[in-house]
Protein backbone atom coordinates (compact mmCIF):
# COMPACT_ATOMS: atom_id res chain seq x y z
CA UNK A 1 0.00 0.00 0.00
CA UNK A 2 0.97 3.66 -0.29
CA UNK A 3 1.32 3.92 3.51
CA UNK A 4 3.67 0.94 3.65
CA UNK A 5 5.68 2.34 0.74
CA UNK A 6 5.97 5.71 2.50
CA UNK A 7 7.19 4.06 5.73
CA UNK A 8 9.84 2.11 3.83
CA UNK A 9 11.02 5.19 1.94
CA UNK A 10 11.25 7.29 5.12
CA UNK A 11 13.14 4.49 6.92
CA UNK A 12 15.62 4.16 4.07
CA UNK A 13 16.03 7.95 3.86
CA UNK A 14 16.84 8.17 7.60
CA UNK A 15 19.43 5.39 7.40
CA UNK A 16 20.93 6.92 4.26
CA UNK A 17 21.22 10.36 5.90
CA UNK A 18 23.24 9.07 8.88
CA UNK A 19 25.53 6.98 6.69
CA UNK A 20 26.12 9.76 4.23
CA UNK A 21 26.84 12.35 6.93
CA UNK A 22 29.64 10.19 8.31
CA UNK A 23 30.95 9.30 4.86
CA UNK A 24 31.13 12.85 3.56
CA UNK A 25 32.97 14.05 6.64
CA UNK A 26 35.81 11.72 5.65
CA UNK A 27 35.73 11.85 1.87
CA UNK A 28 34.56 15.28 0.69
CA UNK A 29 37.03 18.16 0.08
CA UNK A 30 36.61 21.07 2.48
CA UNK A 31 36.56 23.61 -0.36
CA UNK A 32 33.38 22.18 -1.91
CA UNK A 33 30.75 24.95 -2.11
CA UNK A 34 27.11 24.18 -1.33
CA UNK A 35 24.35 26.06 -3.15
CA UNK A 36 22.47 26.61 0.11
CA UNK A 37 23.47 26.95 3.75
CA UNK A 38 21.19 24.12 4.83
CA UNK A 39 22.78 20.71 5.52
CA UNK A 40 22.65 18.46 2.46
CA UNK A 41 21.57 15.28 4.28
CA UNK A 42 18.03 15.50 5.60
CA UNK A 43 14.41 15.70 4.62
CA UNK A 44 13.58 19.37 3.95
CA UNK A 45 10.13 20.89 3.75
CA UNK A 46 9.74 23.76 1.29
CA UNK A 47 6.47 25.71 1.05
CA UNK A 48 5.51 27.83 -1.95
CA UNK A 49 2.43 30.06 -1.80
CA UNK A 50 0.62 30.78 -5.05
CA UNK A 51 -1.25 34.01 -5.87
CA UNK A 52 -5.02 34.17 -6.02
CA UNK A 53 -6.44 32.78 -9.26
CA UNK A 54 -8.61 34.91 -11.55
CA UNK A 55 -11.63 32.90 -10.38
CA UNK A 56 -10.82 33.61 -6.73
CA UNK A 57 -10.36 37.32 -7.46
CA UNK A 58 -13.71 37.46 -9.25
CA UNK A 59 -15.33 35.81 -6.24
CA UNK A 60 -13.90 38.49 -3.94
CA UNK A 61 -11.49 36.20 -2.10
CA UNK A 62 -8.82 37.81 0.09
CA UNK A 63 -5.27 36.72 0.86
CA UNK A 64 -4.85 35.45 4.43
CA UNK A 65 -1.25 34.22 4.23
CA UNK A 66 1.88 36.24 4.99
CA UNK A 67 5.30 34.89 4.01
CA UNK A 68 8.64 35.79 5.64
CA UNK A 69 11.28 34.27 3.38
CA UNK A 70 14.19 35.43 5.55
CA UNK A 71 13.22 33.34 8.58
CA UNK A 72 11.25 30.64 6.70
CA UNK A 73 7.94 31.44 8.35
CA UNK A 74 4.34 31.47 7.13
CA UNK A 75 1.57 33.18 9.08
CA UNK A 76 -2.08 32.35 8.48
CA UNK A 77 -4.87 34.71 9.53
CA UNK A 78 -8.36 33.51 10.37
CA UNK A 79 -10.67 35.70 8.23
CA UNK A 80 -13.61 35.02 10.56
CA UNK A 81 -11.75 35.98 13.72
CA UNK A 82 -11.55 39.42 15.29
CA UNK A 83 -8.56 41.75 15.19
CA UNK A 84 -7.49 40.61 18.66
CA UNK A 85 -6.77 37.05 17.49
CA UNK A 86 -3.15 36.78 16.29
CA UNK A 87 -2.28 34.78 13.15
CA UNK A 88 -0.90 31.27 13.49
CA UNK A 89 2.72 30.95 12.38
CA UNK A 90 4.56 27.93 11.00
CA UNK A 91 8.29 27.58 10.29
CA UNK A 92 9.80 25.50 7.48
CA UNK A 93 13.24 24.97 5.91
CA UNK A 94 12.38 27.32 3.03
CA UNK A 95 9.29 29.35 2.17
CA UNK A 96 8.53 31.27 -1.00
CA UNK A 97 6.07 34.08 -1.62
CA UNK A 98 3.79 34.43 -4.64
CA UNK A 99 6.29 36.49 -6.67
CA UNK A 100 9.19 34.01 -6.49
CA UNK A 101 10.85 33.19 -9.81
CA UNK A 102 11.11 29.61 -11.04
CA UNK A 103 14.87 29.94 -11.41
CA UNK A 104 15.45 31.01 -7.79
CA UNK A 105 13.27 28.23 -6.41
CA UNK A 106 15.16 25.64 -8.45
CA UNK A 107 18.61 26.92 -7.52
CA UNK A 108 17.85 27.00 -3.79
CA UNK A 109 15.52 24.05 -3.27
CA UNK A 110 16.21 21.54 -6.06
CA UNK A 111 19.66 22.05 -7.58
CA UNK A 112 21.58 20.78 -4.49
CA UNK A 113 19.67 17.49 -4.73
CA UNK A 114 20.58 17.08 -8.41
CA UNK A 115 24.21 17.88 -7.57
CA UNK A 116 24.19 15.07 -5.01
CA UNK A 117 22.69 12.63 -7.53
CA UNK A 118 25.58 13.41 -9.88
CA UNK A 119 27.91 12.47 -7.01
CA UNK A 120 26.28 9.05 -6.71
CA UNK A 121 23.67 9.61 -3.99
CA UNK A 122 19.90 9.20 -4.06
CA UNK A 123 17.61 12.22 -3.91
CA UNK A 124 13.88 12.85 -4.15
CA UNK A 125 11.86 15.97 -4.95
CA UNK A 126 8.24 15.35 -3.99
CA UNK A 127 5.45 17.89 -4.66
CA UNK A 128 2.45 17.61 -2.35
CA UNK A 129 -0.73 19.66 -2.14
CA UNK A 130 -4.41 19.65 -2.96
CA UNK A 131 -5.76 20.30 -6.45
CA UNK A 132 -5.11 23.83 -7.64
CA UNK A 133 -2.21 24.69 -5.33
CA UNK A 134 0.36 24.90 -8.14
CA UNK A 135 2.17 21.55 -8.08
CA UNK A 136 2.27 21.24 -11.87
CA UNK A 137 3.48 24.83 -12.28
CA UNK A 138 6.28 24.25 -9.78
CA UNK A 139 7.36 20.85 -11.08
CA UNK A 140 6.82 21.34 -14.83
CA UNK A 141 5.99 24.97 -15.56
CA UNK A 142 6.04 26.01 -19.22
CA UNK A 143 8.55 23.93 -21.17
CA UNK A 144 8.78 26.41 -24.07
CA UNK A 145 9.51 29.40 -21.82
CA UNK A 146 12.95 29.54 -20.20
CA UNK A 147 11.78 31.80 -17.36
CA UNK A 148 8.70 29.72 -16.54
CA UNK A 149 10.26 26.26 -16.76
CA UNK A 150 9.74 24.22 -13.60
CA UNK A 151 11.92 21.86 -11.61
CA UNK A 152 11.70 18.88 -13.98
CA UNK A 153 12.89 20.55 -17.22
CA UNK A 154 15.53 22.51 -15.31
CA UNK A 155 16.84 19.31 -13.72
CA UNK A 156 17.11 17.70 -17.17
CA UNK A 157 19.27 20.60 -18.36
CA UNK A 158 21.27 20.53 -15.13
CA UNK A 159 22.13 16.84 -15.49
CA UNK A 160 23.25 16.95 -19.11
CA UNK A 161 25.12 20.24 -18.71
CA UNK A 162 27.12 18.61 -15.93
CA UNK A 163 27.83 15.61 -18.14
CA UNK A 164 28.97 17.76 -21.07
CA UNK A 165 31.36 19.63 -18.80
CA UNK A 166 33.13 16.51 -17.52
CA UNK A 167 36.50 15.33 -18.80
CA UNK A 168 37.36 12.22 -20.79
CA UNK A 169 38.09 10.28 -17.62
CA UNK A 170 34.36 9.92 -16.87
CA UNK A 171 31.58 8.09 -18.65
CA UNK A 172 27.87 8.47 -17.96
CA UNK A 173 24.76 6.39 -18.52
CA UNK A 174 21.39 8.05 -17.87
CA UNK A 175 18.16 6.03 -17.61
CA UNK A 176 14.56 7.16 -17.03
CA UNK A 177 11.43 5.40 -15.75
CA UNK A 178 7.91 6.62 -15.03
CA UNK A 179 5.29 4.98 -12.82
CA UNK A 180 1.88 5.83 -11.44
CA UNK A 181 0.25 4.89 -8.14
CA UNK A 182 -3.54 4.95 -8.46
CA UNK A 183 -5.97 3.33 -6.03
CA UNK A 184 -2.92 1.59 -4.47
CA UNK A 185 -2.07 -0.06 -7.81
CA UNK A 186 1.29 0.56 -9.52
CA UNK A 187 1.33 1.03 -13.30
CA UNK A 188 4.23 1.47 -15.72
CA UNK A 189 3.49 4.61 -17.74
CA UNK A 190 6.17 3.75 -20.31
CA UNK A 191 5.03 0.18 -20.92
CA UNK A 192 3.37 -0.98 -24.13
CA UNK A 193 0.57 -2.14 -21.85
CA UNK A 194 0.36 0.58 -19.15
CA UNK A 195 -2.75 -0.96 -17.57
CA UNK A 196 -0.75 -3.92 -16.24
CA UNK A 197 -0.36 -3.84 -12.46
CA UNK A 198 3.19 -4.14 -11.15
CA UNK A 199 4.50 -5.44 -7.84
CA UNK A 200 6.54 -3.66 -5.19
CA UNK A 201 9.54 -5.73 -4.08
CA UNK A 202 12.38 -5.39 -1.61
CA UNK A 203 15.78 -7.07 -1.41
CA UNK A 204 18.83 -6.60 0.79
CA UNK A 205 20.99 -5.49 -2.15
CA UNK A 206 18.53 -3.33 -4.12
CA UNK A 207 16.19 -2.11 -1.39
CA UNK A 208 12.63 -1.21 -2.43
CA UNK A 209 11.95 -1.46 -6.17
CA UNK A 210 9.17 -2.11 -8.67
CA UNK A 211 9.49 -5.40 -10.49
CA UNK A 212 9.49 -5.28 -14.34
CA UNK A 213 9.43 -1.47 -14.48
CA UNK A 214 10.48 -0.19 -17.93
CA UNK A 215 13.63 1.93 -18.09
CA UNK A 216 14.89 3.88 -21.14
CA UNK A 217 18.46 5.02 -21.78
CA UNK A 218 18.47 8.72 -22.72
CA UNK A 219 21.34 10.70 -24.24
CA UNK A 220 20.13 14.27 -24.01
CA UNK A 221 17.48 16.75 -22.86
CA UNK A 222 15.24 16.18 -25.88
CA UNK A 223 15.21 12.40 -25.42
CA UNK A 224 14.39 12.46 -21.70
CA UNK A 225 11.71 15.13 -22.29
CA UNK A 226 10.14 12.87 -24.92
CA UNK A 227 10.11 9.96 -22.45
CA UNK A 228 8.31 12.17 -19.93
CA UNK A 229 5.77 13.28 -22.54
CA UNK A 230 4.97 9.70 -23.54
CA UNK A 231 4.33 8.72 -19.92
CA UNK A 232 2.16 11.75 -19.19
CA UNK A 233 -0.27 10.68 -21.92
CA UNK A 234 -0.94 7.46 -20.00
CA UNK A 235 -1.69 9.12 -16.65
CA UNK A 236 -5.09 8.90 -14.99
CA UNK A 237 -6.78 12.31 -15.09
CA UNK A 238 -10.22 13.73 -14.38
CA UNK A 239 -12.00 17.04 -13.96
CA UNK A 240 -12.30 18.78 -10.57
CA UNK A 241 -13.83 22.07 -9.45
CA UNK A 242 -10.37 23.67 -9.53
CA UNK A 243 -8.90 22.00 -12.61
CA UNK A 244 -10.47 20.50 -15.73
CA UNK A 245 -7.56 18.13 -16.31
CA UNK A 246 -6.40 17.25 -12.82
CA UNK A 247 -4.23 14.25 -12.07
CA UNK A 248 -6.08 11.62 -10.07
CA UNK A 249 -2.96 9.76 -8.97
CA UNK A 250 0.59 9.92 -7.65
CA UNK A 251 3.38 9.63 -10.21
CA UNK A 252 7.12 9.08 -9.84
CA UNK A 253 9.55 9.98 -12.63
CA UNK A 254 12.96 8.50 -11.85
CA UNK A 255 16.25 9.51 -13.44
CA UNK A 256 19.18 7.18 -12.74
CA UNK A 257 22.70 8.45 -13.40
CA UNK A 258 25.56 5.95 -13.55
CA UNK A 259 29.05 7.41 -13.51
CA UNK A 260 32.19 5.47 -14.39
CA UNK A 261 35.46 7.05 -13.22
CA UNK A 262 38.52 5.76 -15.03
CA UNK A 263 41.39 5.17 -12.61
CA UNK A 264 44.24 3.88 -14.73
CA UNK A 265 43.26 0.42 -15.91
CA UNK A 266 40.50 0.24 -13.31
CA UNK A 267 37.16 2.04 -13.11
CA UNK A 268 34.89 3.08 -10.26
CA UNK A 269 31.11 3.15 -10.81
CA UNK A 270 28.72 5.37 -8.88
CA UNK A 271 24.94 5.28 -9.20
CA UNK A 272 22.55 8.03 -8.08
Amino acid sequence: TINNLSKKVLSISAQHSVFRENLEALSRPTEKIQRTKMPAECVKVVVRCRPLSSKEVDEGRKRIVDVDMKIGQISVKNPKAGQAEPPKSYTFDLVYDTNIEQRQLYEEAAAPIVDNVMEGYNGTIFAYGQTGTGKTHTMEGVYTNDELQGIIPRSFKHIFQNISGMGDDKEYLVRASFLEIYNEDIRDLLSKNPDTKLELKETVDSGVFVKDLTSFVVKGVSEITNVLSVGKKNRTVGATLMNQDSSRSHSIFTVTVETSDKLGEDSHIRVG
